[in-house]
């Protein structure tokens, strides 16, 4: 009986290490994959670039860095620009999984993942990204009141172990070199949690209801 080949996977992020703190346990938990992420700013961030490639190597994932503006005013980016940056950086195939940012973000609140989560869901709505599937990042903070959580009640929703949370976390402390009482340290999730779309429809209905389920 032949193999199933394996799957194919891209996760499109705004930063270096929105892949690891809210997908990196995923990533590793499935060498066979083949892992390509997209992060969408600071490729010419002398500090932060380098640490991403070397994240790639350990998660055993190809990749590529864009430079969106990401500076500290975070002033809305053009919703042309960022598309046109997405597609040029993502390769030009079929996917069998695409992962990024919710639509309300992973916490209370950044833009940058907001938009680009807006940006993948509509991009995949209009053809332009072709892909079986779409997970979001399904976290909240209580409007600031604790760390991000991963949602219990999401579709997708997998407790790491012990040795996949300690290689994530090391990343995050070790190669993205982040203090352990930093706020990614503190908030590295133990569980990984997803809303799921097989429906390009499906994902734009709940793009334009804000992200919310009801």
């Amino acid at each position: 009986m032949d193999k199933k080949p394996p799957k194919a996977v891209a996760v499109i992020v705004a930063h270096p290490d929105d892949e690891t703190l809210w997908a990196g346990g995923t990533i590793l938990s499935h060498p066979s994959w083949q892992w390509f992420i997209v992060c969408l700013c600071r490729g010419s961030d002398k500090d932060r670039a380098p640490k991403f490639l070397k994240t790639l190597q350990i998660l055993g994932s190809e990749g590529i860095m864009g430079d969106l503006d990401d500076g500290p005013e975070q002033k809305p980016l053009d919703d042309n620009e960022l598309k046109h940056a997405i597609l040029q950086l993502l390769p030009s195939r079929h996917f069998d999984l695409i992962i990024s940012h919710n639509p309300t973000g992973e916490y209370t609140r950044h833009i940058r993942h907001e938009e680009v989560s807006k940006a993948i869901i509509e991009l995949w709505h209009k053809g332009k990204i072709s892909a079986n599937e779409l997970y979001t990042f399904a976290y909240e903070d209580g409007g600031k009141k604790y760390y991000p959580r991963p949602v219990e009640n999401a579709p997708v929703y997998r407790t790491l172990s012990k040795r996949i949370w300690l290689r994530k976390y090391n990343i995050i402390t070790e190669t993205y070199g982040f203090e352990k009482s930093s706020f990614e340290a503190e908030t590295t999730p133990r569980a990984e949690s997803f809303w799921q779309f097989t429906n390009s429809d499906d994902a734009k209905k709940w793009l334009n209801n804000g992200g919310v389920i009801k």
